[in-house]
């Protein structure tokens, strides 16, 4: 038995997670970190565009840290939810007073249009875990040929775009957004990387179509062109000859297949219109007029939903929060809520995109994961803590029937494909399959059995 302490269950090991973990480990409280992946970082592991070395260096070095903790234990490669390896209530028969889910936004938002499910039709979380070497993503097969057309206008869809442009190679890629020039989501640095390959007459060109509806609502047609060029001074040299365009205003009304409806071949899209509702704001509406896009691949960037079987009451794709919340951090609540009940869920918290999808990078992360915490530690604070057994937890995990990952494993692991990056030259390396990574732990002697 352990040392009377408060038990803490936090389920992902992404910023949120991580950083969540550490504040209750530092305010005192025993933490076990749950992780679906064998590596922590979640999305600053796997969705960071893999050229940005120096930052995920950076975060990675942090994490080990937090990891190092004394009053931290990770187990990874296990799922926690409705239909996982561990439920909710299994985690509170282990004694867990109270869960805090930083799980992310696992689910992918779909427009359910007949084809999605064509060759050449993907959604951007795969294409983005693909290249960023997540398992299973990182052995499913993708087919990218000549004309690329991603769906969205924020971050995602650049760093997509990057890797379309400066690795695939392909011919052209084409962002369709929905709404107009002055409204794109994406931050002007990140188009730093693939504006040398923007083809500027297609924008002056695009920037014409549009301009008379961007006029009406009272929208500036030229500024939201030069904000788009903002960062031509500080343009990455071009590493291909693909070009790269906008269609805006534009939305996805039909996916056309081939005659044998194996393969995308065109993407019917709607022209929009700008309209100005009632506070001011700025909505897009679909015109009717319909036209098609010869394509070879479309790629969906259009938001993430949390898993609604993770076993907590989902409502327009995120989880339910606490409307009254008990333990508000800045007025924000963090608890889970059950519509049903018309009450809080007392012992799970959320933070991070598993409090509100989509929302944020990973600074945001860190900061929501760790306000979580401090929710969870005012509502420990009117339990009395417990001595926690860590042995009968691990007992349980590790009988799992399934590899259970540690902390000691991912220093290994990180120290293989270290070894492995000086091998190759290369900056960094992955291994790309769970059954790598698992040959490596194996043959270093850390698995740890029963």
């Amino acid at each position: 038995m352990e040392d009377t302490q408060y038990l803490v269950a936090v389920v992902g090991a992404g910023p949120a997670g991580l950083f969540g973990a550490r504040e209750l480990a530092r305010q005192g409280a025993q933490v076990v970190l749950f992780n679906r992946d064998i590596k922590p970082g979640g999305l600053a592991e796997y969705g960071i565009h893999p050229h940005k070395h120096f930052m995920k260096e950076s975060l990675r070095n942090q994490f080990r840290q937090i990891l190092d903790l004394p009053g931290i234990t990770y187990y990874g490669n296990l799922t926690v939810g409705q239909y996982g390896d561990l439920t909710l209530d299994d985690l509170r028969k282990l004694g867990f007073q109270a869960i805090l889910v930083t799980t992310g936004a696992q689910g992918i938002k779909r427009l359910d249009l007949p084809g999605e499910d064509l060759d050449g039709v993907y959604l951007a979380k795969d294409v983005v875990f693909h290249y960023n070497k997540l398992p299973p993503y990182s052995e499913k097969p993708f087919h990218f040929c000549k004309k690329c057309a991603i769906v969205g206008a924020g971050n995602v869809m650049i760093d997509i775009a990057r890797f379309l442009i400066r690795e695939v190679q392909v011919d052209e890629v084409v962002a369709i957004v929905r709404r107009g020039p002055a409204e794109v989501k994406f931050d002007k640095s990140e188009m730093a990387g693939i504006i040398a390959n923007l083809d500027l007459k297609a924008l002056d060109a695009e920037i014409e179509r549009v301009s008379p509806r961007m006029l009406a609502v009272g929208q500036d047609p030229q500024a939201a062109k030069d904000m788009i060029l903002e960062s031509l001074p500080t343009a990455e040299p071009k590493e291909s000859d693909t070009l790269f365009r906008f269609e805006f205003m534009t939305s996805t009304a039909n996916i056309i297949g081939s005659k044998d409806d194996t393969c995308l071949t065109q993407l019917e899209v709607d022209d929009n219109i700008l309209v100005m509702i009632d506070n001011g704001e700025v909505k897009s509406q679909k015109s009717g007029k319909l036209r098609c896009l010869d394509l070879d691949n479309v790629i969906f960037a259009i938001g993430d939903k949390v898993d609604d079987g993770f076993g907590l009451p989902v409502e327009w794709d995120e989880y339910i929060r606490n409307p009254d919340p008990c333990y508000p951090i800045k007025d924000i609540s963090y608890e889970a809520y059950d519509p049903v009940t018309k009450s809080p869920i007392k012992d799970v918290f959320m933070g991070g995109w598993a409090r509100q999808a989509s929302f944020g990078m990973v600074g945001y992360a860190r900061k929501d994961g760790t306000n979580a915490s401090k929710a969870v530690w005012q509502y420990l604070q009117t339990l009395s803590p417990i001595q926690a057994d860590l042995a009968e937890i691990k007992f349980k995990v590790f009988n799992l029937g399934k590899p259970i990952i540690t902390k000691e494993n991912i220093k290994h692991l990180e120290e293989a494909e270290k070894q492995e990056a000086l091998k190759l030259g290369e900056k960094e390396f992955k291994f790309a399959s769970n059954s790598e990574m698992l040959k490596i732990i194996r043959l270093e002697g850390t698995l740890v059995r029963n």
